[in-house]
């Protein structure tokens, strides 16, 4: 059971993006000209990239490492006001804490975020305690989600000894590209319309089910299979 972050798990009031020019800055010692880069179910590897392409960068790659470090302190930096002004999306600690009680399901991640990231949106609403973040794949060493599912699975048999096949795997996200990620690594897919997209966007690119959001936990249940009836 792997869930997206942003728009599924939490909102964070904007304070990833603003972390993200902050970075830039960091780095390039200046202020991207283009900001406008599209970052709803993209990986913090691909966002970066764009970003750094987008305002002139030449060979952006050289410069993750450190995009990546000032990305966490910018968040860092901005963690009381992610507390402040942002706000777990509904249904979510009450949805995180049942399904963590179910035998048999190990609960993780699947996001964008490279995973100290991961770890402070979470922390920031107390959610961080309810999943299992060291079997989570993150947005670092990736550019496509897809790739992520397949490390999660990996983390999942180093840590626990178990093995989970593809075809068990169930994401939660927010966006088609969520979609589109687990149709690539062969898992199941839930979205919930708590992000960017309508539901009738969501269920354009086709998930396994939609909800609206995660407030109906006996619903999510069930769009899950794991009340008993399969998805």
């Amino acid at each position: 059971m792997l869930w997206d972050i942003d728009g599924t798990l939490v909102n964070t009031a904007g304070q990833g993006r603003a972390a993200f020019m902050q970075a830039f800055e960091a780095v390039l010692g200046r202020p991207p000209v283009l900001d406008d880069v599209p970052m709803a179910g993209r990986t913090d590897y691909a966002i970066s990239l764009d970003l750094l392409r987008r305002n002139g960068v030449s060979q952006p790659e050289e410069l993750l490492p450190r995009m990546f470090e000032e990305l966490s302190t910018a968040l860092w930096q901005r963690r009381d006001l992610m507390a402040e002004r942002g706000h777990p999306q509904p249904g979510v600690r009450e949805a995180l804490i049942e399904i963590g009680g179910l035998p048999r399901v190990l609960q993780s991640l699947v996001t964008g975020n490279i995973e100290p990231n991961a770890r402070m949106k979470l922390a920031a609403f107390g959610l961080d305690r309810l999943v299992d973040i060291d079997i989570g794949g993150y947005g670092s060493g990736h550019g496509a989600r897809s790739e992520l599912v397949g490390v999660a699975r990996r983390k999942a048999l180093a840590k626990h000894t178990v093995r989970v096949r593809a075809a068990d795997t169930i994401l939660v996200g927010d966006t088609p590209l969520d979609v589109d990620a687990a149709r690539a690594a062969g898992a199941r897919i839930v979205a919930v319309a708590t992000g960017p997209y309508t539901v009738e966007e969501l269920e354009r690119a086709r998930p396994d089910a939609v909800l609206e959001d995660l407030s109906d936990v006996d619903a999510l249940l069930t769009a899950l299979g794991l009340d008993g009836t399969g998805l």
